[in-house]
């Protein structure tokens, strides 16, 4: 039996001796899946990884132990010798590369009980102390290949000259910048995403309340803002609807819409909130300022009733509405304006912007306080132009054109320098998008400037136009609708700390500013989503929808940012996104906070990320994923396959680009076309960390008495840097479209896996759900339960009222069919009638996919005649869990036949239909 586990044993470490180091590329990750960190205090023991590692101080006191308790077995001359290898080996748990060492970076993969050694070390080990494998492993088992080398080393041995210990310490291109933001050759700084919130329609902006609760608010541009929990879990009602009120349209860059909310500073004690939005009044189209009081008996909502209109600026054109709506740290309430629309500001002589008397292409400054009773709001009295006759006074700034997204600097967390700044990003018109830091009077330029540049050349000339120059100012190759974003003040990626984090509605990118605090100057670096394993961590992904629409900041400072695949506010294809820096992380521990309680009334729906990571091939920026095809009030609205090394070129976004419509091109890219463009698969739940063993000493001493052996010291081991090699990607300055087909992607290769055999079954559903896991029905399927794992047959779930499915009578496709539902034990079919993409998209998420492509009517995918019809007359706000959710007749009761069955065409991703 011995011999048969010792076999087994072996095969495992020979598989991941040569497997593992090739099937992945190693970068800095600890045992417990998560980047390193700099201890809080020094080590003491774990000396080596004293200012950078996976160790406090608390995890060294339990390697010390173990250390001690494997010693006591020792005689003097054992000790001297042999201390410092066990002492080593151990303190590997510490490495910033312990994850690499103990094949540790897939986490459905066996991890090894000690770290891999170099040859040359594990030799010389063998030599000295060989006997003490048993004692460190715990298993007596180990006794019987303590006497041969080559089994010895076999089994401790790890085949990667740059990650083997004791090499990885020495390795000068492992631990230069150990800890820095990674960069590739080109200097694009490689960060990663972890997904927040799914199935978004245009997300306009994340918000928080600053309450103690920790909720954070998500709205869309239809009118809806809806409240999640910490744990991302969505409470079903809405916080806010204000869809009815709200002007906006399904298609494609409608700038007009719910644009902005923004909680009062002290919104625990006031209870209110502020809102900026569209409406159309008299066919004249306006922006309105609003302000909404807490509901009484809910915490989660706003009520409606409660809604008192501060400000309405009338909308010359239906572009540039500008959108944003933020407290400063003085209190005030600030109201960032476009400059009308159209295209060049050609409203009057000099154009609304520089015109103090219009509020349009402005930055406004209020006081909302204590205005329960008289005017909603207040001037603030050190505004700058409030003693001029000619000048609005709830004019803060001017100049500017449509500033989308700004944001207040935290400052510092230390040396709280920056604190209190506005930084805005503003939308340009033909060749420069800005960043600016606004100040109290100051003039921005537009439409004298655009960006260092002169636009209108006959203002730009005027010598009283003293106006403020942007910090940063990029040309259109780069991208055409700068989104604004935030500096990062948060607790858990301390490398991001002062970084001016935005990106570019048009062309994806994500990008990033960095002040030298010597000169004031602005320092520009590209970011990029990381490559090989940069990213492989749990929960953790590299890829991100294109049309980045807003950037966010939750209560403890972490930063997101919302993007969407199709920018039409009736396509939910919009997702949520927050920062990660792989290279380094907060010690444990210290970004711990306690929220308040959140009393919620009603139901919760809980979060299931919808992408997985990706090890793509070369490729710049982030890989945008992308939108389906569909249909929409009679409309079609179709997107095509985006990669990260090539963009759709679109004259139009959803603030400030003019133009009328989507336009695609096929310019081609420098690097070479990306093969496999990224799809959806099921969601991958990482494996928890594996247990440690707790020692306990060993009833048993050495059988032997330690002898000491002679040998000259181990020649250093030479080594060539092959993770020099993967670092080597070419990346294009500027991402060019182009269009791909789609391909399925292998499933990642793995340990051998066990695989039991998946039941034939009629039910669609089981039999979606076995093709998600690996199989169809009568194929054998991958069961990930790990090492072990007990073979059983998968059982039919019993079916609960509201279940779906899809059949046809022609060919059998899983995606698209006729769609029966079953309600109290009887499957029965779904009449036409008022049945619309908002019903479809109920369907197809139930069946595990995030988009409707198509509704088909008159039983297209068949009549189900041997089945009842058991709804009619189905109208949904595509919000619902299931179609029993939606406005209905009452099961049973239609006035329709089986000619009238409706269909639905499902799936992951866009295609076109064949």
């Amino acid at each position: 039996m011995n011999g048969v586990r010792f076999q087994a044993l072996l095969q495992i470490c020979w598989l991941l001796v040569f497997v593992s180091p090739w099937l992945v590329g190693s970068h800095p990750q600890c045992l417990d899946y998560k980047p390193p960190f700099k201890p809080p205090e020094p080590l003491t023991f774990c000396t080596e990884y004293s200012q950078f590692g996976c160790c406090d101080s608390e995890q060294e006191q339990l390697i010390m132990r173990r250390y001690y308790r494997v010693m006591d077995f020792f005689d003097y001359s054992g000790y001297v010798a042999c201390g410092k290898y066990i002492q080593s080996i151990l303190c590997q748990e510490c490495c910033p590369y312990a994850a690499h060492l103990y094949d540790a970076e897939d986490a459905n993969t066996p991890m090894r009980e000690l770290p891999g050694l170099c040859g040359e070390y594990c030799t010389d080990f063998w030599h000295r102390c060989r006997s003490t494998l048993s004692l460190l492993m715990e298993d007596d088992e180990m006794i019987e290949i303590e006497g041969d080398r080559d089994k010895f080393c076999t089994f401790l041995e790890l085949k990667d000259p740059e990650y083997c210990y004791p090499n990885v310490l020495t390795n000068a291109e492992l631990n230069a910048d150990l800890g820095a933001v990674r960069t590739d050759p080109e200097g694009c700084l490689q960060l990663c995403l972890q997904e927040v919130a799914n199935l978004l329609r245009n997300p306009v902006a994340m918000v928080h309340a600053n309450d103690g609760t920790h909720r954070f608010f998500i709205a869309e541009q239809l009118g809806y803002v809806w409240a999640y929990l910490p744990n991302g879990s969505r409470i079903d009602k809405p916080f806010l609807n204000l869809t009815k009120a709200v002007l906006t349209s399904p298609w494609a860059g409608d700038e007009r819409g719910f644009l902005c909310v923004a909680f009062h500073p002290r919104f625990k004690s006031t209870g209110k909130a502020y809102v900026y939005y569209s409406v159309s009044v008299k066919r004249e189209e306006r922006i309105r300022i609003s302000e909404f009081t807490l509901s009484a008996n809910d915490m989660n909502a706003l009520d409606p009733a409660s809604e008192r209109i501060l400000l309405e600026v009338v909308e010359p054109a239906s572009n540039h509405n500008g959108g944003q709506l933020l407290f400063g740290f003085d209190g005030y309430l600030y109201i960032f304006v476009g400059d009308g629309g159209k295209a060049g500001d050609p409203f009057g002589e000099f154009g609304n912007a520089q015109n103090k008397s219009s509020l349009l292409g402005k930055v406004l400054r209020v006081d909302v306080d204590d205005n329960s009773s008289g005017p909603p709001y207040r001037i603030p009295p050190d505004n700058p132009f409030v003693t001029d006759p000619r000048s609005r006074p709830e004019i803060y700034a001017y100049g500017v054109r449509n500033m989308w997204r700004c944001s207040v600097d935290r400052g510092d967390p230390l040396t709280r320098t920056g604190r209190g700044r506005l930084l805005c990003g503003d939308v340009g018109q033909n060749k420069f998008e800005e960043v600016d830091i606004i100040t109290k009077g100051g003039n921005y330029g537009w439409r004298a400037k655009e960006g260092f540049s002169c636009y209108d050349k006959k203002l730009c000339s005027n010598s009283s136009l003293d106006d403020i120059l942007p910090i940063f100012a990029y040309p259109h190759k780069l991208g055409k609708s700068v989104t604004g974003g935030y500096v990062y003040r948060g607790c858990e990626m301390p490398n991001l700390n002062g970084l001016y984090i935005f990106g570019d509605f048009m062309s994806g990118r994500l990008m990033s500013l960095k002040e030298d605090p010597a000169t004031g100057e602005w320092h520009y670096k590209e970011i990029c989503m990381g490559k090989g394993q940069t990213c492989n961590f749990p929960k953790t992904i590299n890829t991100y929808y294109k049309y980045i629409i807003s950037f966010a900041e939750d209560e403890a400072g972490e930063l997101y940012f919302l993007s969407t695949g199709s920018p039409s506010a009736a396509v939910p294809a919009g997702v949520m996104y927050k920062i990660i820096d792989p290279s380094r992380r907060a010690p444990p521990g210290k970004c711990r906070f306690t929220a308040s309680p959140v009393t919620v009334k009603g139901k919760l729906y809980h979060f299931h990320p919808r992408k997985r990571f990706l090890n793509p091939p070369k490729t710049t920026t982030a890989v945008p994923i992308t939108t389906p095809i569909l249909t929409y009030a009679n409309t079609t609205f179709i997107n095509r396959f985006i990669t990260t090394s090539s963009y759709p070129t679109a004259t139009t976004t959803i603030r400030g680009t003019a133009a009328t419509a989507v336009r695609l091109s096929t310019t081609t890219a420098r690097l070479s076309v990306v093969p496999t463009p990224p799809i959806y698969f099921p969601a991958k739940t990482p494996t928890t960390q594996r247990p440690r063993v707790i020692y306990q000493p060993p009833t048993r001493r050495p059988e032997k008495p330690y002898q000491p052996t002679t040998r000259p010291p181990p020649k250093r081991h030479e080594t060539t840097s092959r993770y020099h090699s993967l670092a080597e990607t070419e990346r294009p300055t500027t991402p060019r479209p182009g269009f791909h087909e789609v391909t399925a992607m292998p499933p990642p290769k793995t340990q051998k896996l066990n695989v039991t055999s998946v039941p034939k079954t009629s039910d669609k559903r089981v039999k979606g759900h076995a093709e998600e896991l690996g199989g169809s029905n009568g194929q054998t399927r991958v069961n990930k339960k790990g090492r072990g794992a007990v073979q059983t047959k998968v059982r039919q779930r019993k079916l609960k009222n509201g279940a779906v499915r899809l059949e046809s009578d022609g060919e059998k496709l899983s995606d698209r069919g006729r769609v029966e539902i079953h309600v109290k034990g009887e499957w029965g079919t779904v009449c036409d009638d008022l049945f619309d993409s908002k019903a479809g998209a109920v369907v197809c998420r139930q069946l595990g996919y995030p988009f409707v492509l198509r509704v088909a009517r008159r039983a297209e995918m068949g009549e189900g005649s041997n089945l009842n019809i058991l709804l009619d007359d189905v109208k949904c706000e595509g919000t619902e869990k299931t179609l029993l959710e939606c406005k209905r007749a009452k099961i049973g009761e239609h006035n329709c036949s089986h000619k009238e069955d409706v269909g639905v065409v499902c799936g992951y991703d866009e295609f076109e239909e064949e």
